[in-house]
């Protein structure tokens, strides 16, 4: 039996994040300023074809299931890996004791883009942070240092996402205590965080673990472009 989190782009893009979608009954995706995930109904040509409508000429997509799908028409690879899958269903509370974090809006938008591109936490866009729930962490000078928020919303489960700390201020612990934010405020809202991690990243592994993170499943994550 499938889960709603096999395919969770599809599946968030009609449901919760309906209103971030653009494409039409055979494929989906979000708007571009919030995310690059695209997903076709099924594997048929007909819904092919219109995924590839949705890979921009200038730019990328990526796809996010469970199982192998193959390429749009007219799409190559740029990258292709099998990622993990974890979700928090047993409960995740977070402290806001020794950090003092800010709720970002969108005069963070720049500065949470620059934070992003500089750590590569993951596929990141100009309006992502508006996705909701992000908060970050500002150094004595104003930098935007630390952050992290939410992204897909699959019916009752919603994504941590966009987890980065600057390099200069990493080691104290402010990946660890955001997470916890975050993902502590999805659980009071009667939700269930979940998030994704490269099998390879030891030390993201048992950080997401030791907040109460348990694996779930094992998803394909291929980026791909016209060409």
């Amino acid at each position: 039996m499938s889960h709603s989190l096999d395919r969770p782009a599809w599946n968030a893009l009609h449901s919760r994040q309906a209103y971030l979608a653009t494409g039409g009954g055979r494929a989906v995706g979000y708007q571009r300023p919030y995310a690059m995930f695209i997903a076709g109904a099924d594997q048929s040509d007909a819904s092919l074809a219109a995924m590839a409508e949705l890979v921009p000429a200038d730019g990328q997509a990526a796809l996010v299931e469970r199982d192998r799908w193959p390429l749009p028409p007219g799409t190559r690879v740029v990258a292709d890996a099998v990622i993990v899958q974890l979700v928090a269903e047993n409960g995740i509370y977070g402290s806001d004791a020794g950090v003092e974090f800010l709720e970002m809006g969108e005069a963070d938008e720049p500065d949470a883009l620059a934070l992003a591109t500089l750590c590569r936490p993951g596929p990141f866009f100009a309006r992502t942070s508006a996705m909701g729930g992000f908060i970050g962490v500002r150094d004595e000078a104003g930098r935007l240092v630390a952050m992290a928020g939410e992204r897909m919303k699959v019916g009752e489960f919603t994504e941590v996402s966009a987890v980065c700390t600057h390099p200069d201020h990493r080691g104290r612990g402010l990946a660890k205590r955001l997470i916890g934010i975050v993902a502590g405020r999805i659980v009071e809202r009667g939700e269930i965080p979940w998030l994704h991690s490269y099998p390879d990243n030891a030390a993201a592994l048992a950080l997401y673990e030791s907040l109460g993170f348990r694996r779930r499943a094992e998803v394909h994550y291929t980026i791909i472009e016209r060409g």
